[in-house]
């Protein structure tokens, strides 16, 4: 007979995991986050010399074999390793019991932007160099995007909702929002929602050099990430990831469970404009913001903090300063808005999932992380960026932006517990 408490239509964060360009887990990640450090190099995981941009945030203090059995962690693609990483790490941190009975009722939604991009490579070269015959049996299962939650679930025994979003750069946000509706209208009593990312190989680096979004900055790398100042010239290709376990607010109190926050508002939209640039009055991101303040029952007012998709590239930025404007009116000059891809790079699918991290720790500790390299102000995007220095500020609410290739817009609301 099921023990389960009814549904409460209300979803809290109980346990977090992150692999970043900052550190390997939350207690090592955050405080240099909030001391402003830097996660942007020259590119190690390749030699770089051929190609436009040569710098990147890339991870590295990651050893697979620490989270996967050795055959696993020697074949796998990174973004797999890297999921299935802070998947077990926010399961310890949730300290829920897998019972066999929550199992069946505990499910994964781990995205992905582009999936094993470096496992693809390799085996591409492996088919020119040394023909068909020498392609890995593997290919497939770790190239496709959603075996970050196939593997996950497998890893942990988890037969709840099993699921995938490819949103590009939106990945995460809606990764962590499909996953909240899921556990609120009670398809399950918890999920392991999050993004994972690992671009940073010989076609993932060739092909967005040539796409020309990326800085050029290669002789000074811990300068190249600077949102919003008016010098910016691109983003930085970054990986990593970040996984939340989602908990029915009922299951969670029941088990006396330690709780981050709460995921209080979600919002979606398309641009319907262009597969790469964001709209030029930034309508997708406004009405993103205006349904995750109408799913939550807010007001702009009652958010204390941004942190902002802020690429660090001429458009996103602009269009996302105008975005918030209009969403907030005047108050838009009094709230807080930071963004953390100035210290760890855009990690792309996982940016989404990680900057939801960084929200609830910044309101668990009432600090703000700031946007560094911010030097040179830039007349069209004048909002309070918090430049260069971590700010204490509590915060209630915290909001959360996300914009991907192809006009995909999320945006996430959350509550401070």
């Amino acid at each position: 007979m099921s023990t389960r408490p009814v549904p409460s239509g209300r979803v809290v964060v109980t346990g977090v995991g992150a692999v970043t360009p900052l550190g390997t887990g939350v207690d090592v990640f955050w405080p240099r986050l909030l001391a402003g450090e830097n996660g942007v190099a020259r590119v190690t995981l390749l030699d770089p010399s051929e190609y436009t941009t040569q710098i990147a945030a890339e991870v590295k203090d990651f050893n697979p074999e620490d989270w996967l059995e050795k055959k696993d962690a020697r074949r796998l693609d990174r973004f797999i390793a890297f999921a299935v990483a802070s998947a077990t790490m926010a399961l310890k941190d949730s300290q829920i019991e897998l019972t066999d009975e929550l199992r069946e009722e505990f499910g994964v939604l781990i995205g992905s932007g582009i999936g094993g991009l470096t496992f693809m490579g390799e085996q591409h070269r492996r088919q020119v160099e040394l023909g068909p015959s020498k392609v890995s049996p593997f290919l497939v299962p770790f190239m496709i995007p959603d075996m970050a939650s196939g593997f996950t679930s497998i890893v942990h025994g988890l037969k709840g909702p099993n699921n995938c979003v490819v949103t590009a750069c939106a990945t995460g946000a809606n990764a962590i929002g499909d996953a909240y509706h899921i556990v609120k209208r009670g398809d399950a009593i918890a999920m392991l929602a999050g993004g994972t990312e690992a671009p940073i190989c010989e076609i993932g680096l060739a092909a967005f050099s040539a796409a020309r979004a990326m800085s050029t900055r290669n002789d000074d790398p811990a300068r190249a990430s600077r949102p919003f100042d008016r010098d910016r010239d691109g983003f930085v290709i970054a990986e990593g990831s970040a996984v939340f376990v989602l908990e029915d607010y009922n299951h969670a109190m029941a088990r006396g469970a330690k709780i981050y926050g709460e995921i209080v508002g979600y919002g979606m939209s398309g641009d319907a404009y262009h597969f790469t640039q964001p709209h030029p009055e930034g309508d997708g991101a406004i009405r993103a913001m205006k349904m995750a303040f109408r799913t939550a029952g807010l007001s702009p007012k009652q958010v204390g903090y941004i942190n902002a998709h802020g690429t660090s590239t001429q458009y996103n930025d602009k269009f996302e300063t105008m975005a918030i404007k209009k969403v907030f009116g005047e108050d838009a000059y009094n709230v807080p808005v930071s963004s953390t891809k100035s210290m760890i790079g855009h990690t792309l699918g996982a940016s989404g999932a990680i900057e939801a991290l960084i929200c609830l720790l910044a309101m668990r500790d009432s600090k703000l992380p700031p946007t560094i390299n911010y030097e040179v102000a830039d007349p069209e995007c004048d909002l309070d960026y918090v430049p260069n220095v971590m700010r204490e500020a509590k915060v209630d609410y915290a909001l959360s932006n996300s914009f991907g290739f192809g006009g995909h817009n999320a945006t996430l609301i959350l509550k401070r517990f």
